[in-house]
């Protein structure tokens, strides 16, 4: 029966079956499998499918209303994603893409962290595909630097899920606190996927550089899925709240100064997930209401802002500020898709960002943190600044474009459309997002205040970017790269990595002259032990990883 099939594993399957399927029907079989997996959303809440093995009890299969919203923007996140890559014939891309979703929402209904451990693996793994899929040596180091720090995420959970274990003789998903040592370690492992302050380097570093179609499927589910797993273990924990108001804000400022336009969409999205734990920090039924209502239509407009510049990519080859410009004239579609997205990630009035946010900041309000909840307004403008005013001003409007393009293929329009369909029919009726909510609260985000303070700040905002534009006070596009905590490992650990391994180089090579001379003295024959060339460091990822890696050793060891 297709209720006791865990949602996700059918699409997992079908991805291994796609080199099997004729090319014409490929992205139909992926599409069936969504929907056979989607119908697991009919099968209502409750424990559906367990396995003892090991003397432990595992929970494969569970659903309630936490898990609920989450399943349904998972699934609808899967077919805007597999309808934007119709056009594209990257096998390798399209069965890590659907295995991919598959394993997010496999996560989603795990009932025990062990479960939960499989799935999270399973994320890291398959995803690391999709930016290797950006095949160029910037894509394939970051996909290293990617899987070293995904799958460290993984073993920290497994830790975490140990020591629990060990200490209650329980394993099961249940709310914890940081004051236990298992407690700290899950909560790093979350804090990584969900892209912590000094954690999130490694979102930057990925999502740009992987292909057109691959950069979509990415933003729609690892940091979501982990979005998920605090709201279900951690919700109450003051530290979330800091936590989230620093990441509200830090990410502004190097998404001013970013060239690459899906670089400014990475920091964006960095930035909106600091208001989604704060959400989950602050623990009441309406902030949690607030984070899940958040991460739905986060996944809608952030995967709607990372198609359109997906379709300036594939068309125009680029998505450097300074290189793009114009594109209105030959995009029109697409431009007007992405100002629907800019529109919603800044929380205009009758779009989805405003009656999502709208939640978070009701229930900070309430609670009397003046300090966050100032920090929070002062990131809200900036989003605007950055995604709002800059995305579709830099891709379409700011300079006159001297050669023509043509518009984004018909599949990607369609997927664009679906998305701003929903960007809009969220925020003009807000009360089916709100019924499928994990808590029963009643809210009206259309009041008089609410509507003026939130036209007055994006008026403010809007205002503000026109005179430093004018006058010329504006951040130039300038062609680099901007670092942020990135910097250690793509900068810091390879300057310290490669003479560690050379300096090893020369050691090693020096015993094997010893020992061939020792050789030589004692049997009166010459004979060469070994090739020091095994030894060598060829790129600086590959000494960031090892580096990390032994560090990360040394870490658990020191644990145990």
């Amino acid at each position: 029966m297709i209720s006791n099939i865990i949602p996700g594993l059918i699409m997992i399957l079908t991805s291994f079956l796609l080199p099997t399927i004729p090319q014409y029907f490929r992205h139909p079989a992926m599409l069936l499998s969504v929907g056979l997996s989607a119908l697991s959303l009919f099968n209502g809440y409750g424990t559906f499918l367990e396995w003892d093995v090991l003397g432990l009890n595992l929970i494969l299969y569970q659903s309630d209303s936490l898990t609920f919203p989450f399943s349904i923007i998972f699934h609808i996140a899967a077919v805007l994603v597999i309808i934007f890559s119709w056009h594209s014939k990257n096998l390798m891309e399209h069965m890590a893409t659907l295995a991919y979703a598959g394993s997010a929402i496999g996560a989603l209904h795990a009932g025990d962290f062990f479960s939960l451990f499989i799935w999270w693996e399973a994320t890291a793994l398959t995803s690391v595909f999709i930016v290797f899929a950006g095949n160029t040596k910037a894509s394939r180091d970051a996909a290293m630097r990617y899987l070293i720090i995904q799958v460290s995420s993984g073993v920290l959970l497994l830790i975490g899920a140990c020591l629990l274990l060990y200490q209650t003789g329980n394993h099961n998903l249940t709310v914890l606190d940081l004051t236990t040592d298992f407690g700290i370690f899950i909560f790093i492992a979350f804090g990584i996927k969900a892209a912590f302050p000094f954690l999130n380097g490694w979102l930057q570093d990925s999502y740009p550089e992987s292909s057109v179609t691959g950069t979509v499927a990415l933003s729609a589910f690892t940091t979501k899925l982990a979005i998920y797993a605090l709201a279900r273990t951690f919700p109450g924990t003051d530290s979330l709240i800091w936590i989230g108001a620093i990441m509200t804000a830090f990410p502004v400022f190097f998404a001013v100064i970013e060239n690459d336009l899906r670089r400014v969409l990475s920091f964006s999205l960095n930035n909106q997930l600091g208001f989604m734990v704060v959400g989950i920090g602050i623990g009441t039924e309406l902030s949690l209401n607030g984070t899940v209502a958040h991460a739905f239509v986060h996944i809608i407009y952030k995967a709607l802002l990372f198609m359109s510049m997906g379709a300036v990519l594939y068309r125009a080859g680029t998505t450097k500020a300074s290189e793009l410009g114009g594109l209105y004239k030959y995009m029109p579609f697409t431009t007007i898709f992405c100002i629907i997205g800019a529109m919603s990630i800044s929380a205009f009035p009758l779009f989805s960002g405003f009656v999502a946010k709208s939640l978070i900041m009701s229930s900070l309000g309430g609670m009397g943190m003046v300090l966050i909840y100032f920090v929070l307004f002062f990131a809200s403008a900036g989003v605007l600044e950055h995604s709002g005013i800059k995305i579709p001003y830099f891709a379409f409007f700011a300079h006159e474009r001297k050669s023509k393009v043509k518009e984004a293929p018909i599949n990607m329009l369609i997927a664009m459309g679906i998305a701003a369909v929903l960007c809009i029919g969220i925020g003009v009726f807000p009360k089916y997002l709100y019924q499928i909510l994990p808590y029963t609260v009643e809210y009206q985000p259309y009041t008089i205040d609410h509507v003026i303070s939130q036209l007055q700040l994006l008026v403010f905002a809007i205002i503000a970017f026109l005179f430093l534009v004018k006058f010329k006070l504006y951040p130039p596009e300038i062609k680099s790269t901007v670092l942020n905590s990135d910097w250690f490992y793509r900068r810091m650990l390879p300057g310290i990595g490669k003479p560690l391994f050379q300096t090893l180089q020369i050691v090693v090579n020096r015993l094997y002259l010893i020992l061939n001379a020792l050789f030589e003295f004692f049997t009166g024959r010459s004979k060469k032990f070994a090739n020091s060339s095994y030894f060598k460091v060829t790129t600086p990822s590959f000494a960031a990883t090892i580096l990390i890696a032994i560090l990360f050793v040394m870490l658990v060891l020191a644990v145990i």
